[in-house]
């Protein structure tokens, strides 16, 4: 099925922007490699689970999975990838660094 096909491109060049073989990336989102690559080749269709987790751990719209496109701000999906891979301790310090930098931006009205 061609949009099988074409859902398959797309995560097909989602993992490939993050470096990763497809047994890495499929380790990440925890589904088997010959089953990623059964949906990179559109042989199978992807089930709402595996989307969620590929979608979870790469911080990509569903739009752009499903349909090639995306109304998320680049930067802030960007922002998600790296998010996504960071311990709890190294999200908390993160939080900490945007929080006080944003207020001092809201303070000198910028």
């Amino acid at each position: 099925m061609q949009e099988n096909i074409e859902i398959g491109e797309r995560i097909r060049n989602l993992r490939l922007s993050f470096h990763m073989t497809r047994e890495k990336f499929s380790e990440a989102v925890d589904v088997s490699d010959v089953f990623l690559g059964q949906i990179e080749r559109g042989e199978r269709a992807i089930s709402l689970k595996t989307l969620k987790k590929i979608v979870n751990f790469t911080g990509c719209s569903t739009d752009y999975i499903l349909y090639g496109t995306s109304n998320n701000n680049s930067t802030i999906s960007k922002i998600n990838r790296i998010l996504n891979n960071c311990s709890e301790p190294t999200l908390n310090y993160i939080y900490d660094f945007i929080r006080s930098t944003y207020l001092f931006f809201k303070k000198c009205g910028l």
